[in-house]
């Protein structure tokens, strides 16, 4: 029942979108994904091919076209350890959102074995909306991560950048390795309108995470509510 109720919410998205009128930009979307020394090789692909395979859900992937969404990811662990692995990327196509995920599928893995810097992963997110290379309506920055930040900048230090650009930051934590983490992400990382932190259990969890947190970020304000994520 539960089956036949997830392809029923996700061809009456699809119909949804298909009639209506396609947006400039809804969203310019960074995804920042940890890869400090408390994240193995696993965990690693792990976030990756779950961020890939959460792009292709049919869902996510009608909701990025029609918003037209710009894309950027960042591989972030201490100072001065955060790289952009893809830059931005304009989802305008399906056949652009396909070549997205082959993108991040053959990403390899920046860092290892440095500190947890969130603070740093923000100010490096937050200078690349300097060179997005359209205007959207809004902007959000996406922090997946393990541990609570142990080195450069507390992430409180960007929140006048924040608002000055009008970013949100929402959080994915991931549970396991590092006790009451969902709860530092919730005090210190998501911050802005309408902000939220998502939880995964353990890596393994993290496939259904972001996809369900994509949902919610996508899908949800662009046509249905909070049930397709039940």
């Amino acid at each position: 029942m539960r089956r036949l109720r997830q392809k029923w919410i996700a061809a009456s998205f699809a119909a949804s979108l298909i009639s209506s009128p396609a947006l400039a930009c809804d969203v310019a979307l960074v995804l920042a994904i940890d890869v400090s020394g408390s994240v193995d090789a696993k965990e690693y692909r792990l976030q990756a091919d779950g961020l890939s395979d959460a792009l292709g859900d049919l869902i996510i992937s009608e909701a990025l076209v029609n918003a037209k969404a710009l894309i950027a990811v960042v591989q972030w662990s201490g100072t001065p350890h955060q790289a952009v692995s893809v830059g931005w990327t304009a989802t305008d196509t399906h056949e652009d959102v396909a070549a997205l995920r082959k993108k991040i599928e053959a990403i390899p893995r920046a860092f290892r074995n440095y500190s947890t810097g969130i603070g740093e992963a923000l100010r490096v997110a937050i200078d690349l909306y300097e060179t997005a290379p359209r205007s959207c309506q809004r902007k959000v920055i996406d922090v997946s991560g393990d541990g609570p930040s142990n080195e450069g900048a507390v992430p409180s230090a960007l929140h006048n950048r924040l608002d000055a650009v009008g970013i949100t930051v929402n959080g994915l934590a991931i549970e396991g390795s590092e006790e009451g983490i969902a709860q530092y992400y919730r005090d210190h990382v998501a911050y802005g309108p309408g902000a939220f932190v998502e939880v995964a259990k353990n890596y393994k969890d993290f496939p259904r995470a972001i996809r369900r947190k994509l949902l919610r970020e996508l899908a949800d304000r662009l046509a249905l509510g909070p049930q397709i994520i039940d």
